[in-house]
């Protein structure tokens, strides 16, 4: 058990550093709300139970056999952040920062959700992470049981930590500071969101011509 509770602790503290996934509840929970914060982790949540389970399954070969996999990944994981930065960029420019709010709080549950997931299952990074993991398990020796388990905690682990993210910045003092400076948020939440998502395509790119 040992090998098992060492692979969680590197899970719970590669989830909980700053990246995409984290960006994107925070953006989600301080413009529309906590009910969509939460269900922005749980779409994380979702993506972190696949890789995990295709971790426990040996993605990892397979990744390493067909390398041009992570490159797509890197080219539409980083699209699809550019877009979200984007729109960002976009709603801090263009729109009015009371109406804005407004018209973010109904954004739908079905699109929180298709947020958080598909950031989670596209993200480079935790693909690099999950082809380790991967492949410390194949040489582990770790039993069905211990495995699934492995999947169930990493998947829940990710629903408390993104969850508690949605929790604290959708908070009164967080969404009234955030409607006072919603331009200069929103901006930050744009930079920040194209610049990861820049590098990355960027990076897939150089891959393919290499």
């Amino acid at each position: 058990m040992l090998e098992v509770a060492s692979i969680l602790v590197g899970i719970f503290l590669a989830q909980a550093s700053p990246g995409p996934n984290m960006m994107a509840v925070l953006s989600i929970s301080l413009g529309s709300g906590r009910r969509l914060g939460i269900v922005t982790a749980a779409g994380i949540a979702t993506g972190v139970f696949i890789w995990a389970s295709l971790a426990t399954l040996g993605i990892g070969a397979v990744l390493n056999a067909f390398p041009q996999t992570t490159t797509a990944m890197r080219l539409v994981g980083g699209g699809y952040l550019l877009y979200l930065g984007l729109k960002a960029l976009r709603a801090a420019f263009m729109s009015s920062g009371e109406g804005a709010v407004a018209k973010r709080a109904e954004a739908r549950a079905a699109a929180a959700y298709g947020r958080g997931f598909f950031v989670a299952i596209t993200n480079p990074k935790a693909a690099l992470v999950w082809v380790a993991i991967s492949m410390y398990l194949a040489s582990s020796g770790l039993s069905a049981p211990h495995l699934l388990f492995i999947d169930v905690v990493a998947s829940v682990s990710a629903m408390l930590i993104y969850g508690a993210y949605a929790l604290i910045f959708s908070t009164g003092l967080a969404m009234r500071v955030y409607a006072r400076f919603f331009r200069g948020i929103e901006a930050g939440f744009g930079t920040i969101f194209g610049a990861i998502g820049a590098k990355l395509f960027l990076d897939g790119v150089r891959e393919l011509k290499a």
